[in-house]
């Protein structure tokens, strides 16, 4: 719990940030959710890869947006919100992925928080 699990890129203009972090070696391909212009970066193939994704601007004017692994979603929306943080927006399940939503920290800083599914044998 509270470990760093995903990151998102936000850009004005995604097909030419996609060509740009594609130096690194970076899988991204289109996560084909539909009416929704989000692309999933593929990091690597080791076990320590930190996996995210690049979206339009328009999502976030935050540059970059982290999103933090938690055991029990609904406690700490709770526990954000007691602590002087937000809560940003509606929470989502994301199909064979978990529950997920935005917050807001106290100094205004949108984060994720992602319930993942249990890992299958």
């Amino acid at each position: 719990m509270g470990q760093v699990v995903h990151f998102e890129i936000t850009v004005d203009n995604v097909e030419r940030a996609n060509k740009f972090y594609e130096i690194f070696g970076w899988k991204i391909k289109s996560a084909d959710m539909p009416g929704v212009d989000y692309w999933l970066i593929d990091t690597g193939n080791s076990d320590v890869a930190l996996n995210g994704a690049i979206m339009p601007r328009s999502y976030s004017k935050q540059p970059v947006i982290l999103t933090i692994g938690v055991d029990d979603l609904d406690s700490m929306i709770e526990k954000v919100k007691a602590s002087g943080g937000q809560i940003d927006g509606e929470k989502n399940t994301i199909p064979g992925i978990g529950d997920f939503v935005y917050c807001l920290d106290t100094e205004g800083n949108r984060f994720g928080m992602l319930q993942a599914l249990p890992r299958q044998a």
